[in-house]
């Protein structure tokens, strides 16, 4: 399982207030070009959004569903790319003084990917998370006053 942490110099409802914006996922999570929300009530459980990864001329859809969430500490998501399986995610937030450490911890879940999970493939989603939870502490510091109507805060 790849787990990785970032401090974020922002209390857990600014956090929150990102992780709840369906549309934004693809301003910080690695791999997406874009996302979208399929169901209006995201982040609370069964909500999906549909996002886009482009390599090059190639492109392709999956869909993250959320799985698990206590508003402003936790968000666990199962997101699916077609053959190649799904991917657990599990984010939590932790109150640090008056910043918020974030801990994600990815594992492959079902498909392939799980099969075919090995230190290599390990070693690539630590590098993975590095970006995306460095991206995640620019999207939160850099919109201190982003909240989405309908977030809720720690």
């Amino acid at each position: 399982m790849a787990v990785r942490h970032q401090i974020i110099r922002r209390a857990p409802a600014a956090v929150w207030a990102v992780l709840a914006d369906p549309a934004g996922y693809g301003d910080w999570v690695v791999g997406p070009s874009r996302s979208e929300p399929l169901d209006d009530h995201w982040p609370e459980v069964g909500a999906r959004i549909r996002y886009t990864v482009r390599l090059g001329p190639w492109s392709g859809d999956g869909t993250t569903i959320v799985r698990h969430q206590e508003p402003g500490r936790e968000l666990e998501l199962e997101a699916s790319f077609g053959l190649l399986g799904t991917a657990r995610i599990f984010l939590e937030l932790r109150p640090w003084g008056e910043e918020t450490l974030v801990i994600c911890d990815e594992h492959p879940l079902r498909g392939p990917s799980g099969v075919l999970h090995n230190p290599v493939s390990e070693a690539a989603l630590q590098l993975r998370h590095r970006g995306m939870l460095a991206r995640l502490a620019k999207a939160v510091e850099q919109n201190p006053g982003r909240m989405r109507t309908g977030a809720h805060p720690a």
